[in-house]
């Protein structure tokens, strides 16, 4: 996917990345490590959404926080807008923190109690400096404004807001940094239908207003389906499965992805679509399976699947899969 881009194109760039988190024993010893992202590569274009979904425990988070250097990579590479973030310093980082953002899945642990929103809202704009102090009050009212808040909200604290409030007060504290990149990290889970459609809409009215571009992660596949222009499906820390949303949800290729959209709930209950239930639990990112990682759970294993690791195939238009039943096509 990433030949079909024009560099000037790509904001973000991951190649092989890796995060393992080590296991400890007795006295300190190294016991092996859990592999929670294992050679993840994908690429999203200037103001887009790419959307990451699996099931819990696949990865995805760990990927977002690996990519901000919130948590520090075990290998890879991050490039962003040309740059390696790894090789930044100090200070070069700092700045950089300002176009790189994230909205947390729970909006009520993420905001400090002890502070009014307004504060909340602007101490990061205050502390790198962004705007005169003078104006600081201003901005942050227009921020606030933006995304559906009301001046008077300023003087009040977390917990005087509903939840979807509350998540509206993430995304502005998030956007007054005047970011370019935006991890969202399951922004919508714990809220009702109706507050996820006001919160989805306030972010795709920011994107098209600000040009953002977004990571965005979740479980719910509907929503992702809505919001992306392009698709990872991750398994035990790897992705089997990206493309555009389109060719992804109209022409599922891996056994997994399948698997994961067969769930997705009908709107007319009189089309019933054929459900398939993965068999076994989801193994353990300690000690993966060799070859394939999925073909413990998958009905159409077949033996090289149990000893080699598939390669990545082009399957056209960009739609990559990671799976021995596409290796001759």
């Amino acid at each position: 996917m990433a030949e079909q881009m024009k560099k000037d194109d790509i904001i973000l760039e991951v190649n092989h990345l890796k995060k393992y988190f080590p296991i400890k024993g007795t006295l300190g010893s190294k016991k092996g490590a859990v592999k929670a992202v294992d050679d993840v590569s994908f690429v999203i274009k200037k103001g887009t959404t790419m959307g990451l979904v699996g099931e819990s425990g696949c990865g995805k988070s760990t990927t977002g926080r690996t990519i901000l250097r919130l948590i520090e990579k075990t290998d890879g590479e991050v490039i962003f807008n040309g740059q390696d973030i790894d090789k930044l310093s100090k200070k070069e980082l700092r700045a950089l923190r300002t176009k790189m953002q994230i909205i947390f899945q729970d909006p009520y642990s993420s905001l400090s109690p002890r502070l009014p929103i307004g504060e909340i809202i602007g101490e990061a704009v205050r502390e790198h400096g962004l705007v005169p102090k003078d104006q600081l009050d201003d901005y942050v009212t227009k921020i606030m404004l933006s995304c559906g808040l009301q001046p008077y909200h300023k003087d009040r604290y977390p917990h005087e807001f509903s939840g979807g409030q509350r998540q509206r007060i993430c995304i502005a504290r998030a956007i007054a940094l005047n970011p370019d990149f935006i991890v969202c990290d399951d922004p919508v889970s714990a809220w009702d239908v109706s507050i996820q459609a006001q919160v989805i809409n306030l972010l795709k009215d920011l994107q098209d207003e600000l040009g953002l571009t977004y990571l965005f992660i979740s479980h719910d596949l509907s929503v992702v389906e809505h919001i992306s222009d392009t698709v990872g499906v991750m398994y035990l820390g790897g992705l089997v499965e990206t493309g555009e949303t389109d060719d992804i949800f109209k022409n599922p290729l891996h056994p997994y992805t399948k698997a994961l959209f067969s769930a997705i709930p009908m709107p007319d209950p009189d089309l019933k679509t054929d459900r398939i239930i993965l068999e076994g639990s989801i193994p353990s990112p300690a000690n993966p399976p060799s070859g394939c990682k999925f073909h413990t759970r998958c009905a159409e294993c077949m033996e090289i699947c149990k000893t080699q690791v598939p390669v990545e195939k082009d399957m056209g238009n960009g739609h990559m899969v990671r799976c021995h039943l596409y290796a001759d096509k």
